[in-house]
């Protein structure tokens, strides 16, 4: 395992909130040294515990208004195959295993909930091995940004 240092975890907490903010103005915010602070995210970007920098999409602006989580029961035979032609669809965000009364939770962006309806009955619903699902439409959502720090990441003093 990897050792990270609480200064480690105050950059990932400050890049998660903001991953577009310019190393200058970091090291102010953190006030250390510029290259310093560009060695440390270069490292935590190589040893893979910064993954990627994004962009997080306001997708109401795009007219996308309904979210959904969908819990599938499958044939466990066709586990692949069912994996595969759920990623084909462009309105499933991602594909998850899980324990617990469903094999498989999905979650769904859609237009509209007619839209949705389609997703879920006419692509979802037939694909071969499905054997039933049930849909959970987002009413509401706060989301929170993770705070990292070395407790959260099992580091101790």
């Amino acid at each position: 395992m990897h050792k990270f240092d609480e200064l480690d975890m105050r950059i990932l907490s400050e890049l998660t909130r903001d991953a577009s903010i310019s190393v200058p103005r970091l090291s102010k915010k953190l006030n250390i040294n510029a290259s310093v602070l560009y060695s440390r995210i270069k490292r935590l970007s190589k040893r893979s515990l910064v993954k990627k920098f994004t962009v997080v999409v306001n997708e109401s602006m795009l007219g996308i208004n309904v979210k959904a989580t969908v819990g599938i029961n499958r044939d466990p035979k066709l586990k692949e195959p069912i994996h595969g032609e759920l990623l084909k669809i462009p309105e499933v965000r991602s594909v998850s295993e899980v324990t617990g009364r469903f094999d498989m939770i999905v979650t769904v962006s859609a237009h509209t909930l007619e839209e949705l309806h389609n997703v879920v009955i006419e692509r979802i619903g037939k694909i071969e091995g499905i054997q039933n699902t049930e849909t959970f439409v987002e009413m509401q959502r706060t989301e929170k940004e993770p705070l990292y720090t070395t407790q959260s990441a099992g580091i101790s003093r």
